[in-house]
């Protein structure tokens, strides 16, 4: 199984991406912690979809990449991890 990319190794299109919607969605600095320990700790992802719910937000992506983030209540596709 991959293991999901830090942010450093995204390519610039998708960091600028994800930076849009941490503001889109009004992602608050505690949620972003939180998301940044869980990427810290290296976990493995599918290679297909896959999403991670923090309660105020998932985050999405495919294989080693995140791709986007949701609010609470929107649909994600793949598989939870």
């Amino acid at each position: 199984m991959p293991r999901i990319r830090t942010w450093e190794n995204l390519p610039p299109g998708v960091r600028g991406h994800l930076a849009d919607r941490m503001r889109d969605r009004e992602i608050g600095i505690p949620d972003l912690n939180r998301l940044r320990l869980w990427i810290d700790s290296n976990p493995e992802v599918p290679e297909g979809d896959w999403y991670k719910n923090f309660g105020t937000f998932e985050i999405c992506g495919s294989g080693s990449l995140p791709k986007t983030f949701l609010l609470r209540g929107q649909a994600a596709k793949g598989k939870a991890v």
